[in-house]
């Protein structure tokens, strides 16, 4: 992956995707209580931060268009928020190297926050504890602070309290990106219309003990048979063609087949890297899907890979 040519300090920050998501009824604050069981897979956004003369965002890579270059992106929020705890100016150049699938449920804005804090926490020296940049990232979002951690964790509250979750092995997936996005607060309003209109009670959310040992133990078979998405009836509420995609994917041999996080994007866990190329083929081939990527996780959290 290519960046400015102007020398400064880049942070490589993971996706995620949900191997558990639990969801409760609705907070007073709009936000709902999580049981969220976060896994970084190595699909990677980079950040580059380098001096300007005021706060800049660009972007390259495949879904470079559909990234918003204001304050409104998440970087952008990243970098102000710290630069105003130091008393400093938020003056510098963010570069923002995608690789993660844009309004897909992987977190790729929530990585680029990460990866912005990372970045701009070398770049200006300010030397913020583990601490400081965890509360900033809880401040801007309820999946930056498992992008800068990654690895695997458990997501509490609305996502941002973790608790580290041990992996005993690697696990392989395919991601099937979907033409078009979806809105990760109008998911969640079709969750809470679904859940209304059939009478349901929402249970306070818990993660799946037989899940985390599956994680524990690295045995994709048990994790497969245990993960589940409880925004996946909301995201297909809204974008039905992707239970054709989720279709085409379980027929392939994938061991369990899901809508990662809000969606669009479908992730396929496979029994092995073979597999996971043999399901890639199939949903290449299908039109079900706009693009196939497959990796492998857990993954490390941000990191930096260049500095001054």
């Amino acid at each position: 992956m290519t960046g400015p040519a102007t020398p400064g300090v880049t942070a490589r920050v993971p996706a995620k995707v949900n191997v558990q998501l639990a969801v409760g009824g609705p907070r007073p604050d709009g936000f709902h209580d999580l049981a969220n069981v976060f896994l970084a897979v190595g699909l990677y956004d980079e950040v580059t931060a380098t001096e300007a003369d005021e706060l800049r965002i660009t972007c390259s890579g495949p879904d470079a268009a559909q990234v918003p270059l204001d304050r409104s992106n998440l970087a952008a929020r990243a970098a102000l928020a710290l630069a105003e705890r130091h008393g400093r100016s938020a003056a510098v150049h963010l570069h923002i190297d995608k690789d993660i699938p844009v309004a897909g449920g992987m977190a790729g804005g929530s990585a680029d926050a990460a990866g912005a804090l990372v970045a701009c926490d070398a770049l200006w020296d300010t030397r913020a504890s583990r601490e400081e940049l965890l509360e900033i990232c809880a401040e801007l979002g309820s999946d930056v602070p498992f992008s800068l951690v990654g690895g695997a964790a458990l997501g509490t509250g609305r996502g941002e309290r973790l608790t580290p979750i041990e992996v005993g092995g690697t696990f392989h997936w395919v991601f099937a990106a979907a033409d078009g996005g979806l809105s990760t607060p109008a998911v969640y309003c079709e969750f809470d219309r679904l859940c209304a209109a059939e009478g349901r009670t929402v249970p306070a959310p818990e993660a799946s003990p037989a899940l985390l040992d599956a994680l524990r133990t690295g045995d994709p078979k048990a994790l497969a048979d245990t993960m589940s998405n409880d925004l996946q009836p909301a995201a297909l509420s809204l974008f039905p063609s992707l239970a054709d995609t989720l279709r085409t994917g379980s027929a392939a041999g994938a061991l369990a087949s899901l809508v990662s996080g809000s969606g669009p994007t479908t992730a396929y866990l496979a029994p092995s890297a073979a597999a996971a190329e043999d399901i890639a083929q199939t949903l290449r081939t299908s039109a079900t899907c706009r693009t196939i990527r497959t990796t492998t996780a857990p993954a490390p959290g941000a990191q930096l890979l260049t500095a001054r």
